[in-house]
């Protein structure tokens, strides 16, 4: 099977590598970040954004330009990369984990619904493998409550909802560039807003307490060097000019899929809601019967598939000993036994790649 490498480069990176080389601005107070920062903001359908050294701190920056402190809770699902719970408690707040929907893997809004109190600042929906989180429910829920609400985007560059992109559905949106991202530069981040206060406060946040258009020595308010360099943005603007055309291609490679695999006897794919007219396709998400034996047979005929998360986010030994408060999470703790995901380079192939893909599927599931 020809699948893909990843990262995709080409001669563009090196072309704008180049440019930064030749400017003598490598740092995160250059035209490319600024560049970097407007284009990707458009891009998502904001009006502004904030970049930052990995999608760990741009929840971090986010949760604390919301004005979420110690003492507070913040809603976050039990299935998810640790990311999402580790920024609630960077702040000093308390992660709240409510359960998953059975087959769209995302945060299930009448479980959040159930979970809130009094203390209850903020909700983070993460749209998990590239597929949006029900936005229709989580938001009149969090506005019923004034709560903040806070997308992790880190799988989800260029998914939309209902014609509106990830990222910009509400306050904010965290997106990660890490190496396995569908556009990367090995590290890096950047939160999107159309609130201009909150996007300066996170501005002052990612650099040192300073001021946007203030000296270089006026700190105003407690934050650190989150900034990210010039070559990251670099790469980053290359990475984002074929994001679509990657998006286009995941896409029609997961329609064949489909049809191939339809009817296969118990193996059940990521539902996308009808509200969703775009998806990034991170990952191709599913819950199989035998889910053990049906991943190592993919990964002996070369499909990258990995067998889910080990456990829900909770049953980390740092939540083991750590403040946190757990809703009942039955669906999360059956999709560590039976779910299992592709990565997106699987969806990268040709067609005839696509359909020896969805052959070994077939007899790795028994059908």
């Amino acid at each position: 099977m020809q699948i893909p490498n990843w990262p995709v480069s080409t001669e563009r990176e090196l072309e704008l590598l180049r440019e930064v080389l030749e400017s003598g601005h490598w740092g995160g107070h250059s035209d490319f970040v600024k560049r970097f920062e407007q284009t990707f903001a458009e891009f998502v359908h904001c009006a502004h954004g904030v970049s930052a050294m990995n999608g760990t701190v741009t929840l971090e920056m986010a949760l604390s330009a919301a004005g979420v402190q110690p003492g507070d809770e913040v809603i976050v699902p039990a299935i998810s990369f640790v990311s999402t719970a580790m920024a609630v408690s960077r702040v000093g707040a308390t992660p709240v984990f409510v359960d998953i929907e059975e087959l769209s893997f995302n945060m299930d809004p009448e479980r959040a619904a159930t979970a809130i109190t009094p203390r209850t600042k903020a909700i983070i929906p993460v749209h998990f493998g590239g597929a949006i989180a029900d936005m229709d429910r989580l938001l009149p829920l969090a506005e019923e409550y004034g709560l903040a609400v806070i997308e992790d985007a880190a799988h989800a560059h260029g998914s939309e909802w209902r014609g509106r992109r990830a990222g910009s559905l509400a306050l904010a949106g965290s997106f990660s560039f890490q190496n396995s991202k569908v556009m990367t530069a090995g590290e890096g981040g950047i939160l999107t807003s159309n609130d201009a206060g909150f996007a300066e406060r996170a501005w002052s946040i990612m650099d040192q307490g300073r001021r946007p258009g203030e000296g270089w020595f006026h700190h105003y308010i407690l934050g650190s060097n989150y900034r990210i360099t010039s070559w990251q943005a670099a790469v980053l603007l290359a990475q984002l000019e074929r994001l679509p055309d990657q998006i286009c291609r995941r896409t029609r490679n997961v329609a064949l899929l489909r049809a191939e695999l339809d009817g296969v006897p118990g193996l059940a794919l990521q539902t996308v809601p009808h509200q969703q007219n775009v998806n990034s396709w991170y990952l191709l998400l599913g819950r199989v019967r035998e889910r053990d034996e049906f991943h190592r047979a993919l990964t002996a005929q070369g499909v990258p598939c990995t067998p889910f998360y080990p456990h829900p986010l909770y049953s980390n030994p740092l939540y083991q000993e750590s403040n946190c408060r757990v809703e009942p999470c039955p669906v999360s703790e059956a999709c560590v036994r039976d779910a299992f995901w592709l990565s997106h380079r699987a969806l990268l192939g040709d067609e005839e790649t696509t359909r020896q893909v969805a052959a070994a599927m077939r007899q790795a599931s028994g059908a």
